[in-house]
């Protein structure tokens, strides 16, 4: 892979994994209703999902949705009625006090995986990066590059983002202040539908 088309997918994984998305959102989330341990399985489970995504697309899932345009409605469809309903998951969670858990549970590895695939960013990201990051007659090579390259991106974020959420934790402790905070990421969990519905 040429330097130029390298650094250039480095930036864009690290652009798509940085960015707030569902993702990004509910990890944010959960690490201020439930704290980082408890996050660990959510975040390993978007990591294990988008590389099975990643790996989908470049096996020839994306000709598939190109073919059959019905499925990107099923597939917006499906990604809008799930995201509401975590969108109010969030809004209601009540976060842990020092030393307790929260009521409820964090997300689990398969329910964070299997999101994946009806998450609108990481389809998109997915899909961009197979159709532009890996060259005709260089399929496998670049897969694996590009493979690791988001592997190690989305890693590095997601664990950011939790982290970020545990670090919020901490001026959280007022149940007033708590329940604004997971209304807000709700909100922002529903506006991150917008673009896939629009």
């Amino acid at each position: 892979m040429p330097l130029d088309v390298f650094i250039a997918l480095v930036v864009f994984a690290n652009v798509m994994a940085f960015t707030p998305g569902p993702n990004n959102i509910m990890l944010t989330a959960s690490g201020v209703n439930f704290g980082f341990s408890r996050t660990i399985p959510h975040l390993l489970g978007i990591d294990f999902g988008f590389i099975v995504l990643l790996a989908a697309f470049a096996g020839g899932l994306g000709v598939l949705f190109a073919t059959v345009p019905a499925l990107q409605l099923v597939l917006k469809i499906a990604g809008a009625g799930y995201m509401l309903w975590l969108a109010w998951k969030v809004a209601t969670a009540r976060p842990a006090r020092d030393g307790d858990d929260a009521p409820g549970r964090p997300m689990t590895f398969l329910q964070a995986a299997a999101f994946q695939f009806v998450n609108p960013k990481a389809v998109v990201a997915a899909l961009s990066g197979v159709a532009v990051y890996m060259r005709p007659g260089h399929e496998l090579y670049d897969f694996s590059i590009v493979l690791v390259v988001f592997a190690v991106a989305t890693m590095l974020w997601t664990a950011t983002w939790a982290g970020f959420g545990v670090a919020v934790r901490k001026t959280l402790t007022n149940p007033t202040h708590a329940r604004i905070f997971n209304v807000a990421m709700a909100a922002l969990l529903v506006i991150s539908i917008l673009p896939m519905v629009i």
